[in-house]
């Protein structure tokens, strides 16, 4: 490190977020119709902060005495407008960025959760937007590339095969 150069403090930030998913009753092929089976296709939820050309993921400040799984409920209902119920822990995510003068480490837990109920256009003020997409256009649409990659290992756990407990 260069004289003259001071270094500047370090502050650490957690944050929790959700990948949400929605299932919805697809167009019915002739195929699906002799089958009697009912093409079902996943939505995933993103948003638009206020102001900004960002698309992103809901999450938000872990706040004292809160779970990460609380807060991930809590910034989906708030951001996205909906309630959802965690499935899973995703993955987590860690970046630098500079605040007043301070450099931050912000590290974010995500959890792959399921649309329970409610409307993603009754988000709070600080969204423009919050919608609901197919996969190939949320992911197309997501600005960061670490959530776009958080995107991918939600959809890849929800299309695992379940595994039953053979004893």
């Amino acid at each position: 490190m260069g004289e003259g150069k001071t270094k500047r403090p370090l502050k650490r930030e957690f944050s929790a977020g959700g990948v949400v998913f929605k299932r919805v009753k697809g167009r019915e092929s002739k195929r699906s119709l002799r089958l009697r089976q009912k093409r079902v296709k996943v939505l995933w939820l993103i948003i638009k902060p206020d102001g900004t050309d960002r698309w992103q993921l809901p999450k938000g400040k872990i706040d004292a005495g809160e779970s990460s799984e609380k807060t991930a409920a809590r910034e989906v209902e708030e951001e996205g407008g909906v309630k959802a119920r965690v499935i899973q822990k995703i993955g987590s995510e860690q970046f630098f960025f500079f605040f007043e003068g301070s450099r931050v480490l912000k590290t974010v837990v995500f959890y792959l959760m399921e649309y329970v109920s409610g409307n993603p256009k009754n988000h709070d003020k600080e969204v423009s937007e919050s919608v609901f997409f197919d996969f190939d256009e949320a992911l197309s649409k997501l600005t960061f590339k670490n959530e776009k990659e958080i995107l991918k290992r939600a959809k890849e756990i929800l299309e695992q095969p379940v595994q039953e407990n053979l004893i």
